[in-house]
C-alpha cells in the first residue's frame, strides 16, 4: 500500500515538472514575441525619425522641402510587430495543446511554430540584407 502511494506521488511530481517545463517554454516564446514586436516598433519609429530628419535637412539647406524618400522600413516594422503578435497567439495554442497532451500522456512533438518563426525571420533577414546592399 505504501509503495502505491509513493509511486502515485512520484508520477504526480514528474507530471508537475513536465507542466512547469511546458510553461517555461511558453514564457520563452512570449519573450521572443515581445522582442520581435519591440524590434519592429524600433524599426518603424526609426524610419519615421529618418524621414523627419531628411525633411529638416532639406529644408535647412535649400529652403524648400522635398518629399522624403519612400523606404520599406515602415513595412518591415509593421510586419515584425504583426509577426510578434501572431507568435504570441501560436505560442498560447501550442502551450494549451501540449498541456492537454501531457495530462493524457499522449505527447507528440510538433515543430510548426519553430518552422514559422524560422521562415519568417529568415525572410526578414534576407529582405533587410538585400535592402541594405541596394542602399549602398
Amino acid at each position: 500500500m505504501i509503495e502505491i502511494i509513493e509511486n502515485h506521488e512520484s508520477d504526480k511530481d514528474r507530471n508537475r515538472q513536465v507542466h512547469m517545463a511546458n510553461e517555461r517554454t511558453f514564457l520563452a516564446w512570449i519573450r521572443t514575441s515581445i522582442g520581435i514586436m519591440a524590434f519592429g516598433f524600433v524599426v518603424e519609429k526609426f524610419a519615421l525619425f529618418l524621414k523627419q530628419m531628411s525633411v529638416f535637412m532639406e529644408k535647412s539647406t535649400t529652403g524648400n522641402t522635398l518629399p522624403p524618400s519612400q523606404g520599406y522600413s515602415a513595412f518591415v516594422g509593421i510586419f515584425l510587430v504583426g509577426l510578434g503578435t501572431l507568435l504570441v497567439l501560436l505560442a498560447f495554442v501550442r502551450y494549451r495543446k501540449i498541456e492537454r497532451q501531457i495530462d493524457s500522456y499522449t505527447y507528440e512533438a510538433s515543430s510548426m511554430l519553430n518552422i514559422i518563426l524560422t521562415a519568417s525571420i529568415l525572410a526578414v533577414g534576407i529582405f533587410l540584407v538585400a535592402y541594405l546592399i541596394r542602399s549602398i
